[in-house]
């Protein structure tokens, strides 16, 4: 689903899936392919917005948690990306493929590597992203901000009233705090989550982070 030029949302399709977006300039940037159970009906959604597999230059993910990642070794195979990650996940990568699926009785997420690992941002053409390391659901989770766009892709870190939960392995509720208290000071007008709907208008979105605050977090705020 096409949400502005170049902006794309496929909404997470069942049970321990996860939102995708697609940012596309000069280079196309996948993030979070989701489950692979649910990549043929993601390729097709894309193929009907003009989007071809092999048009993706990037894969990107928010997070190791195999709802967003789990379909990254199998889209790198139809699409020819490079599976970009931060250094935080580089370090997790084979932690979190192990512990996180045990949890749910998945067996081991299949397995993928790094291509190119990021800095602080990455240049795909007229847009700019800027990588931001925002742990506490995962202490691997990144969040990606486009300024010009104001547009916010936050995986699991906060959502329409609420934020991820950290009682999963490597989980922390202070660092998540912080994490939306860096969020927060983002000029937002385009929030994107890992689950649920965007989030749309700035003032909706500053009304979303103090609702979470107020209710979550009150009185660490």
């Amino acid at each position: 689903m096409r949400l502005q030029d170049g902006i794309y949302w496929y909404s997470e399709k069942g049970y321990f899936d996860a939102n995708t977006y697609i940012i596309a300039d000069e280079r196309t940037v996948l993030i979070d392919p989701g489950l692979e159970r649910y990549l043929t009906l993601r390729l097709k959604e894309m193929r009907e917005d003009g989007i071809d597999p092999k048009e993706v230059d990037v894969i990107m993910v928010t997070h190791l948690h195999p709802d967003h990642c789990g379909a990254t070794a199998a889209l790198k195979e139809v699409s020819g990306a490079q599976v970009a990650l931060h250094p935080s996940q580089r370090a997790y990568l084979d932690r979190m493929a192990e512990d996180v699926p045990k949890l749910f009785g998945m067996g081991i997420a299949p397995r993928f590597v790094q291509d190119v690992l990021l800095g602080a941002r990455l240049s795909i053409g007229t847009m700019d992203l800027e990588v931001v390391h925002t742990p506490g659901h995962s202490p691997c989770s990144i969040s990606v901000y486009e300024a010009e766009r104001r547009i916010l892709i936050c995986g699991d870190l906060v959502f329409e009233k609420g934020v991820g939960r950290t009682d999963l392995p490597f989980g922390d509720a202070e660092e998540l705090k912080n994490s939306l208290e860096f969020v927060s000071e983002l000029d937002t007008e385009l929030l994107l989550p890992g689950h649920g709907a965007p989030i749309e208008g700035s003032g909706n979105v500053k009304r979303n982070y103090e609702f979470i605050k107020r209710v979550y977090f009150n009185p660490l705020f």
